[in-house]
C-alpha cells in the first residue's frame, strides 16, 4: 500500500493493501479502497463509497456517497480476468452510480474521458468507451461496448444498446431508449428514440457562428432529403469546407455493429 503523506483518510475507511493513494486525496468515513486502486492527487471519495478492482481514477475527481466504482462487470461471461476501469480527471461520480470494468471480450477496459459527470444512479457498463464532458443524468445507463463522443448529454432515465455509438455534441432527450447509432450534434428523444434535428443549443456552446451553424443545417437536410442512400449522401459531404460537416458524415461512413438513426 502506498499513501501519500499529504492525504486525509477518515480512521473507517478501508485501504485494502496495494492501493495507491495520491497526495491531496481525501477518504471519508466507511469508504473501500481495494488492493490494486489507484487514486491521482486530489481525488474525494465523500463516504460510504466502494471503490475496487483495477480501477484508476483521475486528479480531481470527486466520489459521492454509495457509488460503486470498478466492481466486477455484469456479463455472464466474465470469469474475473484481471480487466480496468480507467476515469479521467475532474469527473463528478455522483450518488449510487456504478462503474464497471471491461471483460477479455470486449477488449479488457472500460475508459471514461476527463471532466464527465454521472448523476444519481448512472450507469457505464463494460468497455465503454466515453469522451471528455459527457453527463449522464439521473438514472442513465449506457450497455456494454458503448462509444460515446465528447460533450454528449444522455437525459434522465434513458438507455442505450450495447454496442451503439453517440457522436460528439449529441443529445438525448430523457426517457429515450437509444438502440441505433447516433449522428455527431444530432437531438434524439422519444420512448423509442428518433432523430429530430440537430442539438443547436450545442452547437452554439461550441462556438459555431450563423454560417457554422447554416452550414450544419443544409448538411442535415441534404442527408434527410437527398438521393441515394445515406452513406450515399455522407460521402458526398465529405469535401465539405466546414470541418463539423466532415465530422457527421465521416462518423456516418464508419463501420458499425449497429444501424443509424436517420434524418428526418
Amino acid at each position: 500500500m502506498t499513501v501519500h503523506p499529504e492525504a486525509l483518510i477518515h480512521r473507517s475507511a478501508v485501504i485494502e493493501a496495494g492501493a495507491r493513494i495520491g497526495a491531496g486525496c481525501v477518504i471519508g468515513p466507511f469508504s473501500l479502497v481495494g488492493p490494486e486502486v489507484v487514486l491521482a492527487e486530489g481525488v474525494e471519495l465523500r463516504s460510504h463509497v466502494v471503490v475496487t478492482g483495477r480501477t484508476e481514477i483521475g486528479s480531481g475527481s470527486v466520489v459521492f456517497p454509495f457509488a460503486c466504482v470498478g466492481e466486477a462487470p455484469q456479463d455472464l461471461k466474465y470469469a474475473g480476468e484481471a480487466t480496468r476501469l480507467v476515469i479521467g480527471a475532474r469527473c463528478r461520480i455522483r450518488e449510487a452510480a456504478t462503474l464497471n470494468p471491461g471483460t477479455e471480450g470486449g477488449g479488457g477496459v472500460t475508459q471514461v474521458g476527463d471532466d464527465c459527470l454521472f448523476m444519481t444512479g448512472a450507469h457505464v457498463g463494460h468497455d465503454a468507451r466515453v469522451g471528455d464532458g459527457v453527463i449522464l443524468a439521473n438514472q442513465a445507463a449506457l450497455a456494454g461496448h458503448c462509444v460515446i463522443g465528447d460533450g454528449v448529454i444522455i437525459g434522465g432515465l434513458s438507455g442505450v444498446h450495447q454496442h451503439v455509438r453517440i457522436g460528439p455534441g449529441a443529445i438525448i432527450g430523457a426517457v429515450t431508449m437509444v438502440t441505433h447509432d447516433v449522428m455527431p450534434y444530432g437531438l434524439v428523444q422519444g420512448p423509442r428514440g428518433r432523430l429530430e434535428g440537430l442539438n443547436l443549443v450545442g452547437l452554439k456552446r461550441r462556438g459555431l457562428d450563423r454560417a457554422g451553424i447554416a452550414a450544419m443545417r443544409a448538411a442535415y437536410d441534404a442527408l434527410a432529403h437527398g438521393e441515394g442512400a445515406l452513406s450515399e449522401r455522407a460521402r458526398a459531404l465529405l469535401d465539405s469546407p466546414d470541418p463539423h460537416v466532415r465530422e457527421m458524415a465521416g462518423f456516418l461512413l464508419e463501420p458499425s455493429q449497429r444501424a443509424f438513426l436517420h434524418p428526418v
